[in-house]
């Protein structure tokens, strides 16, 4: 509705998603939405062809083309648009500050909408978004179950795979994930290979097993997802590609592999795969011992509960929430003496009184002078209105 607005005001949308997948995805429904409209949209991403992509940027350019739904590739350089008033970017947590920065730059002050469903503590919502309108959603959809999260051993994985095997007969489908270290990617992705021909030939012999990773060619990736859609695949192993971006209601059971690995944002983002349809799910962890402690806390925060605001704030207990403003997403910020957990409240009644401050010109100019000095210069991130 926000896009249609700004269009029907004659100003262009971009929409950018982390993943070609996703994009895809957003770009299909807003097609089949504005069919019969007279907008023109199109969908550029880094699979986009040299010669179809060198025509989208001139249209872009000269205003022609209204909504461009895309990945990164929507801030490389070489796009540029006609009159960008309206910025949407969904799973905004996937995507880096300067990315974002880079996008916000193309139009001459968008109106900017970020959407995530990895919930933000609510310390970072006032600080990195005290400058927005934030609105929560907290309720599930109608007719949802709680995911059911249990955390499991290697040794115990023979009794999972023959729950597994209970709820393909029950007619459900079932994600096993494996994870994707840029170090060792090559080692990774011969192991969800392997996984998958394992799988196949000696766990599920009986089932449909299929693979989906991020080096497949966009049109293999889309079979597969579709296929799995469709019902036509009962076991999918998956790299994190499917963390984002994929509804399949009928799917039941997400086992995530070496649980351990993976961030806790991240965990709760896999879970949130299934869950999706009436049918009662699981999320089952799979870990390697010995864990870290840090690894232990992670999975008992995921099996203790399943509301995304509480695993947000023990996300930030373990990781620290990274700079503001900068370019770090992660470890503690450089606050001289403040704690974002433990002086909430301080900080909360400090935003009010510099709301105030901003309305009285005089403390503007001097508020205005000191943050320019000591953050703008410092990152090139923070505009001052």
């Amino acid at each position: 509705m926000a896009a249609l607005v700004a269009m029907e005001n004659g100003l262009q949308v971009a929409f950018m998603a982390p993943t070609e997948i996703l994009a895809e995805q957003h770009f299909i429904t807003i097609h089949r939405l504005l069919e019969a409209s007279r907008f023109r949209i199109a969908l550029l991403t880094g699979a986009t062809p040299a010669k179809k992509r060198r025509e989208l940027q001139a249209e872009l350019a000269g205003g022609s083309l209204h909504l461009a739904v895309g990945t990164h590739a929507l801030v490389q350089d070489p796009v540029a648009f006609g009159e960008l008033g309206l910025v949407i970017i969904d799973e905004q947590h996937r995507f880096g500050v300067l990315q974002r920065a880079t996008l916000r730059s193309k139009g001459l002050h968008p109106d900017v909408l970020v959407m995530t469903a990895t919930p933000i503590p609510r310390t970072l919502a006032l600080t990195t978004y005290g400058d927005l309108d934030v609105s929560v959603m907290r309720e599930m959809p109608p007719g949802r179950h709680p995911i059911k999260t249990i955390a499991k051993p290697e040794s115990r994985r023979d009794e999972i795979y023959d729950f597994i095997r209970r709820q393909i007969e029950g007619g459900r489908q079932v994600y096993v994930i494996y994870p994707l270290v840029e170090e060792s990617e090559k080692v990774d992705l011969k192991a969800a290979t392997e996984m998958a021909d394992h799988l196949s030939q000696d766990v599920f012999p009986a089932y449909r097993v299929a693979l989906l990773h991020g080096r497949m060619k966009p049109d293999a990736k889309e079979r597969v997802m579709g296929a799995f859609a469709r019902g036509e695949i009962d076991v999918l192993v998956s790299t994190t590609v499917v963390e984002v971006g994929i509804d399949v209601p009928n799917a039941s059971v997400m086992l995530v592999e070496h649980a351990e690995r993976f961030g806790l944002s991240q965990l709760h983002q896999l879970r949130g795969r299934v869950g999706r349809g009436p049918h009662h799910s699981y999320c089952v962890l799979l870990y390697q011992s010995p864990l870290t402690e840090q690894g232990r806390a992670r999975l008992k925060a995921l099996t203790e509960t399943n509301d995304g605001f509480e695993i947000a704030e023990r996300d930030l207990e373990l990781r620290g929430p990274g700079d503001f403003f900068g370019t770090r997403q992660s470890g503690m910020p450089t606050l001289r003496v403040g704690d974002l957990l433990r002086d909430h409240l301080v900080m909360e009644a400090a935003r009010r009184e510099a709301v105030a401050a901003l309305d009285d010109r005089n403390q503007a100019a001097t508020l205005a002078a000191f943050v320019k000095t000591s953050w703008e210069q410092r990152f090139g991130l923070v505009g001052i209105g």
